[in-house]
């Protein structure tokens, strides 16, 4: 029996697309089988190995080598420009490139020839001056195929850049690289697929170019007869030798087609597993590793002094060894607050002390600022240990020294046996430590990190949150960590900065802001029950309607949070009796597990939402279930108020 034919994937084209589609194929196709079909390959070897053609050969590969070379010279920078830096007439600028693209050859050689010609615009000029005379020399060759073959080099050159995320490098100014090396060492190897591809499209179409070459430059045989010209004149003369030339050109135009495939794309390759070795953890450590050990403080040590203003409007000040966790909501300003420290950001502007020295003024590579992104942005052209020596390198630290503290580092977070393989050899929690490695490495003054260990799962999170305590703890300088766990924020900072719309909300110690929170975002992320309202005389007028009797209340008209602790939130399947001031009727709305007691969310008409935390066996004994009517109710003792 014969097994069942497999139903070819993907969606069937559509006849009424698929013959337009075949014919296209078709008609492209054609032209290459009719040269294939006409050439004589008898006489192919000696119509290749004639002089003229050999030495037209020769005179085609000088050109659209120095054409290539003068792309790669003044093309770069101006993609560069393109994709990274806003100016005004961008548009106009990016027209101009694209125009001999789309200009007829001949049009861009009549273009040419009156603007460097004998009696062109520059032309009397540079033959006046510096005794150049571009028309009929090999040197206008050059200049006409460069002039059509840029454009494929900068469009190219730009949409790799485009795709190539700013983090990186600005990643690499915060450890210490100047704007020139970040481009050298960083963007072009990052970019370099999408470069090799657009260099070879410029050589290939400065080959074959034509139309501009002998308008501008004539057609000399030895001076600025290439292939494309003298296939012309062969075909007039020995249209079997043009077509043996012909499929030279073609032959070339393919192979480099072939070479782009796929190769030369600029996609990215997938991201590899990373290989646990024998003994080592989830986090990427192994066994029995000093990984905790504590990192000695060097250089000195750093306060903190800034005033930011823009978006964000704060103050800040913190003693060297100070950790400072930043929250908020989205749109609060956290990552503005950090990129404003750095200098990398136009939405606020930081006065910037770090000790005794005034930062302010400094570009963000020669401000000893360190910045540790979210995902790490480790350059994945670079091993672990050249990430990690990266920064001490910028610093003009010599190779040998960079590399040996680079390892030092990595020995202690654990992942030096890591030092030679690339970020996409690592696991999470393991390049997190390099990257945190990598920052410390830097001998900075201020540490930034922005949520170092959201991308990490819950045992990755604990390992290597557990270093990274150890290691601020050894810290000269001042750390801000941007967070929405409020495990991190209360176990490794010493102070919690809650932020909203780019002000300060409170700034206390995490016990305090635990306590009494003051942003009803906090609260709830810290697990409480977060009600505005303004004080009365015995509690709080809820802003939804209802009120809450508290055995504390601020005076009246103050605007405030009240605060109740879910646990604190008795549920009855009938309404109480006894002491609590505070009771509303509701609706089970939502039951979910939270560590080992369940947490129930309670909608009501008289009070806001309501979040209560009881054990399993409660549950069970109520018959608690979604959609069920309860009681709640909270003790005034219970309720806390924090003014707003």
């Amino acid at each position: 029996m014969k097994p069942p034919r497999r139903a070819p994937h993907g969606p069937r084209a559509p006849i009424a697309l698929a013959l337009p589609a075949l014919l296209a194929v078709a008609f492209l196709l054609l032209p290459l089988l009719a040269v294939l079909a006409r050439t004589s390959w008898e006489e192919l070897l000696g119509d290749l190995s004639a002089p003229a053609t050999v030495q037209a050969l020769r005179l085609s590969l000088l050109v659209s080598g120095w054409a290539l070379g003068l792309s790669l010279l003044f093309g770069v920078p101006l993609a560069w420009m393109l994709a990274r830096v806003p100016f005004p007439g961008k548009a106009l600028v990016r027209s101009l490139v694209l125009l001999p693209m789309v200009l007829p050859p001949t049009v861009g050689g009549v273009a040419l020839l009156l603007a460097f010609g004998r009696r062109g615009l520059l032309g009397p000029w540079l033959e006046g001056t510096f005794g150049i005379t571009l028309p009929f020399h090999t040197s206008g060759a050059v200049l006409a195929a460069t002039f059509v073959a840029m454009p494929f080099l900068i469009i190219s050159l730009e949409g790799a850049l485009g795709g190539l995320r700013p983090r990186y490098e600005e990643t690499a100014a915060s450890l210490g690289a100047s704007p020139l090396r970040v481009f050298f060492t960083v963007t072009i190897p990052m970019v370099a697929p999408g470069l090799a591809a657009g260099a070879a499209l410029t050589w290939a179409r400065a080959l074959g170019e034509f139309g501009a070459t002998i308008t501008f430059a004539g057609n000399l045989p030895g001076t600025t007869q290439t292939l494309p010209l003298q296939v012309y004149l062969l075909l007039q003369e020995e249209p079997e030798a043009a077509t043996s030339v012909s499929l030279l050109l073609l032959a070339i135009a393919m192979l480099v087609l072939v070479a782009l495939r796929g190769r030369w794309t600029g996609t990215p390759s997938p991201r590899r597993s990373a290989t646990k070795a024998p003994g080592e953890t989830d986090a990427g450590t192994p066994a029995g590793s000093a990984a905790d050990t504590a990192a000695p403080a060097a250089g000195g040590s750093w306060s903190l002094d800034a005033e930011v203003c823009g978006f964000n409007q704060l103050t800040l000040h913190a003693a060297p060894g100070t950790t400072i966790a930043v929250v908020g909501p989205n749109g609060a300003g956290k990552t503005t607050l950090l990129r404003a420290l750095l200098g990398l950001t136009p939405r606020s502007r930081a006065v910037l002390r770090l000790g005794e020295v005034e930062v302010t003024d400094l570009p963000p590579h020669r401000r000893h600022v360190a910045w540790v992104p979210q995902d790490g942005a480790l350059f994945p052209h670079l091993s672990a240990l050249a990430n990690t020596s990266y920064g001490l390198r910028a610093q003009g630290v010599p190779r040998s020294e960079s590399r040996r503290e680079a390892q030092a580092w990595l020995d202690r977070l654990g992942v030096g046996h890591l030092a030679h393989r690339r970020p996409t050899q690592l696991s999470g929690g393991q390049a997190q430590r390099v990257a945190l490695a990598r920052a410390l490495a830097a001998r900075p003054r201020l540490l930034l990190l922005d949520e170092p260990l959201a991308a990490l799962d819950q045992a990755t999170r604990a390992h290597v949150r557990h270093t990274l305590r150890r290691h601020l703890d050894g810290f000269a300088g001042v750390a801000l960590i941007v967070t929405h766990d409020p495990v991190e924020a209360v176990s490794l900072a010493d102070r919690v900065l809650v932020l909203d719309e780019g002000r300060t909300l409170q700034d206390a110690p995490p016990a305090e802001v635990t306590r009494h929170p003051r942003s009803p975002w906090v609260a709830r992320m810290l697990g409480r029950n977060a009600w505005p309202g303004t004080a009365t005389g015995d509690g709080l007028a809820l802003e939804g309607g209802g009120t809450l009797v508290t055995a504390e209340p601020l005076s009246a008209g103050t605007a405030a949070l009240a605060v109740i602790a879910p646990e604190a939130v008795a549920v009855h399947r009938t309404r109480p009796s006894g002491s609590p001031r505070n009771i509303w009727p509701g609706t089970v709305r939502e039951i979910t597990a939270s560590g080992s007691r369940l947490r129930l969310l309670i909608t009501s008409k008289e009070a806001p939402d309501l979040v209560a935390e009881i054990t399993p066996q409660a549950a069970a004994e109520l018959a608690l279930a979604e959609g069920m009517p309860v009681w709640t109710s909270v003790k005034a003792t219970e309720a806390s108020l924090v003014p707003r």
